[in-house]
């Protein structure tokens, strides 16, 4: 719903989890160790979301963990290296331990204390974010962990956004989107949702729906959510 002077306070927000909440800089000196370069990180997770978004694209699915081994094979043979299976392993173990942005804990207090319902948003499994939220001592907090492997396509299809909704049991026009990613800006605004991005430092790309809200930061986001 929407009122004369913009969009309302939504019922539910909805975080996206990785690089959202979790970001994967953390990661940048394993992927330095199987000897790629740095950039190397973002290469890498964008085959990965390319990958997904093509099985999406053409109805198919695999579960995110098994996309992101399956690119990292890919960009490791563009590059021609073959790093041991215990180097790859540990890529995999690290992306489970990653900590939350520092101002995740006060983002996520924000949207409680205004009377918002929290909801986890992930192209992820249910059981791995569970466990980064747990360490990071945000689950008391999350209402809903809601994975893509439920619906079997990855965000940003317009059907991931609708079951959602139906998790937490409100319309999408009364939802929240939080998100570093302008392509899932760009779903949650096509399903309907309101949309929060956290540009942190990248601007949003202009041929995509504009989002909603911006902010640099997880905390400027729910802290412009609670100012609805």
């Amino acid at each position: 719903m929407l009122g004369l002077g913009g969009p309302e306070r939504p019922e539910v927000v909805a975080f996206d989890i990785i690089e959202t909440v979790f970001p994967l800089e953390p990661l940048r000196p394993v992927i330095t160790e199987l000897g790629l370069p740095p950039a190397g990180l973002e290469g890498w997770f964008a085959a990965g979301l390319r990958d997904a978004f093509a099985l999406s694209a053409t109805g198919d699915f695999r579960p995110f963990p098994e996309v992101l081994r399956a690119a990292l094979d890919q960009v490791l043979a563009e590059q021609g290296l073959a790093p041991p299976e215990e180097a790859r392993a540990l890529l995999a173990a690290r992306m489970k331990a990653l900590p939350a942005r520092q101002d995740a804990r006060e983002a996520f207090g924000m949207i409680a204390r205004a009377g918002m319902r929290i909801m986890a948003l992930s192209n992820g499994a249910a059981a791995s974010t569970r466990g980064l939220l747990e360490q990071a001592g945000l689950e008391d907090l999350v209402e809903h962990v809601v994975s893509v492997e439920e619906v079997g396509t990855f965000k940003p299809r317009r059907e991931v956004y609708e079951h959602a909704a139906r998790i937490a049991q409100a319309e999408p026009g009364r939802m929240a989107l939080v998100a570093v990613h302008p392509w899932d800006i760009q779903g949650a605004k096509a399903a309907g949702m309101t949309t929060a991005y956290v540009s942190v430092e990248r601007p949003f790309p202009p041929v995509m729906r504009k989002p909603d809200l911006e902010a640099p930061s997880l905390s400027g986001a729910a802290e412009a959510l609670v100012a609805l």
